[in-house]
């Protein structure tokens, strides 16, 4: 099974400028190819019966070459793979938005989301440090695994830290645990489990709105284009950096133990984006970080060997009394406390979730 593996680079002065000439080119290198992109299809639009081929990430680059690169000298300052990789991503983009999968790709805004890509002579040399073409050998924070062959590795910008990233094999395990457990999301707490428990979500987003908003009017005050500013600006960064590890730390502990600790784990299939469009709630749900915990535990459940069982989002686990089964036609947000009036049975609201979400994953284990 292939794993990401990312750690914090330590970069001298000379290297720091070097990644980011990298990260510079291939953002230019994506942007002018975009705007090319967006050229040809306002063409074939504009000239239905004499349509341009779109291009392929192949000609992208040879055109790149021909038109582009003469202009820039730079661009022979950094290898030539960073241009490289950016071309082929855009046009993975733009597959992507044909699909409708995703949107209209935009062009790329230096200090959001710099990013490159490199292969070649890659080599880790020992348990920090990691030779890179033309960057040469960068130490890391963390200890690095120790591979025969890294084909490729990925550098990113986070803040003021650059951070580097590549695919590790990693062998799949096998869970010695037969529990099955439920778990209910929600906002007042990040999950609670069918055995009782609960676990209280980081809300740093919420922890740290005052001081985001301070930083915020800190930069709207500054000179744009002035140095004052973009310290201001790397300030900032850092804070919402800050609340993103937070906010991962959290998921990547409860998710570890949801997978490692039981044979099958059920979840409901949450609409975030939907449930993301109510403004009342979107910034409390955006807080939680409900796409990011499905999408830690789908890879963890593989990895450690136990089996992940995916709810329907219309199975009204919070309607269906756990002590019954009977189902409440209504039950308002307000409601904390479920009450069945058949039963005359009393239980926490998102813990009777919690139960009905596991009773459904161990009948689904049942019937495979």
């Amino acid at each position: 099974m292939l794993l990401g593996f990312k750690t914090c680079l330590i970069l001298n002065n000379k290297q720091r400028t070097l990644v980011a000439k990298h990260a510079g080119t291939a953002r230019d290198a994506y942007n002018w190819a975009n705007g090319l992109v967006k050229e040809i299809l306002d063409h074939n639009k504009a000239n239905p019966t004499n349509k341009i081929k779109f291009p392929s990430a192949i000609e992208l680059h040879k055109w790149l070459v021909a038109i582009r690169k003469k202009d820039k000298p730079w661009y022979y300052e950094v290898s030539k793979c960073a241009p490289q990789y950016a071309l082929r991503q855009l046009r993975e983009a733009w597959d992507r938005c044909f699909k409708k999968i995703s949107g209209v790709p935009q062009f790329k805004k230096k200090g959001k989301h710099d990013s490159f890509t490199l292969d070649g002579s890659i080599k880790i040399l020992s348990s920090n440090k990691i030779k890179i073409p033309i960057i040469g050998v960068v130490k890391t924070y963390e200890r690095l695994p120790q591979l025969d062959l890294v084909k490729n590795v990925t550098i990113t910008r986070q803040a003021d830290k650059w951070f580097i990233s590549f695919k590790i094999e990693a062998e799949e395990l096998t869970t010695t645990s037969s529990d099955i457990v439920g778990v209910d999301l929600g906002i007042k707490a990040l999950a609670v489990l069918s055995t009782g428990k609960v676990i209280d979500g980081a809300k740093s987003y919420r922890k740290a709105e005052k001081k985001l908003g301070k930083l915020q009017r800190e930069v709207s005050r500054k000179v744009k284009g002035s140095n004052n500013r973009a310290k201001a600006v790397t300030k900032l960064a850092k804070a919402h950096a800050r609340i993103a590890n937070i906010r991962k730390d959290t998921l990547h502990k409860l998710t570890t133990y949801l997978s490692k600790n039981h044979a099958v784990v059920g979840i409901e299939d949450l609409n975030v984006s939907g449930m993301l469009a109510n403004y009342k709630l979107a910034k409390a749900i955006a807080d939680m970080g409900f796409y990011e915990f499905r999408r830690q535990l789908d890879y963890k459940c593989k990895l450690y060997g136990s089996k992940l069982i995916v709810i329907d989002r219309w199975f009204g686990s919070s309607k269906t009394c756990s002590n019954c089964g009977c189902v409440k036609e209504s039950l308002s947000l307000a409601e904390r406390t479920y009450y069945c009036g058949e039963c005359n049975f009393s239980i926490d609201r998102d813990l009777n979730a919690a139960i009905n979400i596991e009773r459904y994953a161990a009948s689904s284990v049942v019937s495979v």
